[in-house]
């Protein structure tokens, strides 16, 4: 098997280690730690993200798998230099902080040990992410897994000790993540400082700055969408409440790991048919995505009261409520990725960035509006308009890309799209509407399962799609 091939499925396991080892943990620290408690952990994480976009820039995210490519005969050197960027800016805002830590402090809601914290873990986790970066462009995927497997198993291991032995179990969950992270991606830094022997350079890091700073509107504003109802609840409601929604959203977002594994899968093949011009699959392959998305997230909102039981204690009970439409949004977010590929691919960042602020502006006013009256349950409402009003102007940009660079002809048929989106829906608030009728529930599960059986044929069809797309991908490499 070729190490490309191998490299890939490889790197999809690293994906899915993370994110299923921190699903399978979910229900012990749900019940080590209280509502209120799980909710400061939820609030750090969505601050974390945040502060993250502005301390690092993002820096490790596309524009240094690019640079490694553009400049890979001098791959050591601009690895190196990166690293130094962000290890420099890294310290300017700790400075920063600590000049400031009180408005901070009372700003964020968090204790100066936990600011601390947040900031050794956003550096870390940049300097991880240079050095797999590096590994993923190299196809050296043994190294990768071996880290990515340690790694997500001592952070939640040692969080279990040390809450055993701590009165701030909070505190105690953030170190046990500083303490797995700091020692082990503290050897990737020096890994490509060791080998690029250059702090500063002014060419890269101009380069890079150039290159990220105009899109960091778009990922400050794509972290906020994904994370400011956390920290409004928190703030505006309650860290129990925060709690609850926050385990209402680690569960929805199970369902990232399908639209990763899609993504993936089609992003080489449907840049190469738009380089060709050869838009006449892409529609169809599309719409086999949405599908899968659709049933994969409809499964989770069927069983949705399971596997909130399943997860936590019963304090946890309303978290119900929040997994539909949180997990309805992630259509909307995989429409989102389809219609974008073509403002990435002619370059129009600014529709991207457009979209993106406007999206996060509205969803932080919805909250702000409808959390004091229907309280913290109106955040996963306002997550999926937001969302779902996200998609919608992306496929306005795409409209407009199509007509200046296709002709006008338009990628995609709406009636087809509104149709999966709006059965998906339906389907979802149906199965939302039956969580205190067990009956009904059964009743609705044996009907969309008698329905599953007569459109096998469909389905397998639309699975041997995507299927095909690895294949041709692979025979063009």
């Amino acid at each position: 098997m070729p190490v490309q091939i191998k490299a890939a499925f490889w790197f999809l396991v690293c994906s899915i280690l993370q994110k299923g080892i921190s699903v399978i943990t979910t229900p012990i620290f749900t019940r080590l730690l209280t509502t209120d408690e799980y909710g400061q952990f939820s609030v750090f994480n969505s601050w974390m993200s945040i502060v993250t976009v502005i301390v690092t820039l993002n820096l490790s995210a596309g524009v240094y798998t690019q640079g490694l490519i553009k400049f890979d005969n001098d791959r050591p050197k601009f690895s190196s230099t990166l690293q130094g960027i962000t290890l420099f800016m890294s310290v300017v805002w700790t400075g920063v902080y600590f000049i400031f830590r009180d408005f901070f402090n009372s700003a964020m809601s968090l204790t100066t040990t936990q600011m601390t914290a947040m900031l050794i873990i956003v550096w870390s986790s940049a300097a991880f992410g240079f050095w797999a970066a590096e590994q993923r462009v190299l196809y050296k995927y043994k190294h990768l897994v071996t880290l990515t497997l340690l790694v997500s198993v001592l952070q939640p291991l040692l969080g279990i000790v040390l809450i055993f032995h701590s009165e701030d179990k909070v505190m105690a969950r953030i170190m046990g993540v500083l303490l797995s992270q700091i020692v082990i991606y503290a050897c990737c830094f020096i890994s490509q400082m060791f080998r690029g022997k250059t702090f500063f350079s002014k060419k890269y890091w101009l380069y890079v700055l150039k290159f990220n700073l105009p899109l960091i509107p778009h990922y400050l504003s794509q972290t906020v969408l994904s994370s400011a109802d956390r920290i409004m609840i928190e703030k505006m409601v309650g860290s129990g409440e925060a709690g609850i929604y926050g385990l209402a959203y680690s569960l929805a977002q199970i369902m990232l790991i399908v639209n990763s594994a899609l993504v993936q899968t089609i992003n080489p093949w449907y840049f190469e048919k738009l380089k060709k011009r050869d838009y006449s699959l892409i529609a169809p392959i599309s719409y086999s995505c949405m599908v899968f998305v659709a049933v994969a997230n409809i499964i989770l909102i069927a069983f949705a009261p399971e596997a909130v039981a399943i997860f936590a204690p019963k304090e946890y009970y309303a978290a119900i409520w929040i997994v539909p439409p949180v997990a309805m949004s992630s259509i909307f977010f995989l429409e989102y990725d389809l219609f974008s590929k073509y403002e990435f691919y002619y370059e129009k960042t600014g529709f991207i960035m457009l979209a993106s602020i406007i999206g996060a502006i509205l969803n932080v006013v919805l909250n702000y509006i409808f959390i004091p009256v229907f309280g913290f349950l109106a955040a996963g409402y306002t997550t999926l308009f937001c969302y779902m009003l996200y998609a919608i102007g992306h496929y306005l940009f795409m409209k407009i890309i199509s007509n200046d660079y296709l002709n006008g002809e338009n990628p995609y048929n709406a009636k087809i799209l509104l149709a999966i989106t709006i059965t998906f829906i339906v389907i979802g608030f149906l199965f939302m509407a039956t969580y205190e009728h067990f009956a009904m529930r059964i009743i609705l599960l044996a009907v969309s399962a008698v329905a599953i059986i007569i459109e096998r044929k469909k389905l397998i069809g639309l699975a041997n799609d995507i299927l095909k797309i690895r294949g041709r991908t692979v025979d063009n490499k």
